[in-house]
């Protein structure tokens, strides 16, 4: 009886923590990849930051536009920020919401959730539901999601003379290592 106690004891704590605490990251990293018909390209960025709520599921992240590096060219990077998505005047692309699903933050294992929210790229707000993978480790959680978004989603234009050359649909894959504060 007093083993039964204790367990539920610690359980009672460790929820009771994380409760109270929030896993935070400022290392996460995005992929993305534009597959035309004329040219692949990619371009990465480690200066993802985000937190989530174990609490009460809720999530923010965000990673800033002109950490993106990788491109076939320093041409292309400059037409990126500046053309594209005007890193100048949109400095961050964000995605803030609730993990859909009930994940017990103090149990180890791996789920699969879905993420509802808003993703802003470009200024342009688009509500989301991505699906994702949560992974929680001795206390720290990894979430990994590849998606694909649609550039007219985010009024983003290509102009004809480069559209065989950036396509109209980029794959984004995200993976987030966080610790809880």
């Amino acid at each position: 009886m007093l083993k039964v106690l204790l367990c539920c004891l610690i359980t009672f704590c460790s929820v009771q923590l994380l409760a109270q605490k929030k896993f935070v990251t400022d290392k996460g990293r995005v992929d993305f990849v534009s597959n035309a018909e004329l040219e692949l390209i990619r371009s990465s960025s480690s200066k993802l930051r985000g937190v989530v709520n174990p609490a009460s599921n809720q999530f923010a992240f965000s990673v800033p536009v002109q950490s993106f590096q990788g491109f076939n060219s320093e041409l292309q990077r400059e037409h990126f920020n500046e053309k594209y998505l005007e890193s100048e005047k949109y400095s961050n692309m964000t995605f803030t919401g609730k993990i859909i699903e009930q994940v017990d933050f103090a149990i180890d294992g791996i789920y699969d959730v879905r993420a509802k929210g808003e993703l802003n790229i470009h200024g342009e707000k688009q509500t989301r539901i991505i699906k994702s993978q949560i992974t929680i480790d001795q206390g720290s959680l990894t979430i990994e999601s590849t998606f694909k978004v649609p550039l007219t989603d985010h009024n983003i234009s290509i102009p004809r003379i480069v559209n065989q050359k950036i396509a109209t649909e980029i794959e984004v894959t995200v993976k987030a290592a966080m610790t809880l504060q």
